[in-house]
């Protein structure tokens, strides 16, 4: 009975290790993407990409390599380069799937960003990000 109960004990220990990790490398991500956000950076946003990613903006969605996707932001960022950029909303959930939604303000209006990220081999990563225009 005491070896189970130790073996138990270890297994709620890593699990809490496991998960507070997960967390912090959200926090971590969140933070650098609310940066590359406001500084209209595709090359930085573009750092945190699984290596596809869907990506909606206006509705107009598609798949992209990261390099495409950098690419279709680059164009994005010259055409509503940013006043700001904020988080109005964060969460996630015990598997590990992270999203925020915030406010990209932008010199003739506002878009609401939704982006998913998801751990994979390790690290937080973006897998889906909508720039929706309020």
């Amino acid at each position: 009975m005491k070896e189970f109960a130790i073996k138990y004990f270890l297994i709620i220990i890593i699990s809490g290790f496991c998960l507070s990790n997960s967390h912090a490398q959200s926090e971590s991500l969140f933070a650098d993407v609310r940066s590359a956000l406001k500084a209209g950076s595709s090359k930085e946003l573009s750092q945190y990409f699984h290596d596809n990613i869907e990506l909606n903006i206006d509705g107009e969605s598609g798949n992209y390599s990261n390099v495409h996707a950098e690419i279709y932001l680059k164009e994005f960022f010259k055409k509503h380069e940013p006043i700001s950029f904020e988080y109005a909303h964060r969460g996630g959930s015990p598997q590990g799937l992270n999203y925020a939604i915030g406010n990209y303000v932008h010199s003739e209006g506002t878009y609401v960003v939704l982006i998913r990220a998801k751990e994979f081999n390790g690290k937080q990563k973006i897998y889906i990000i909508d720039f929706n225009e309020e």
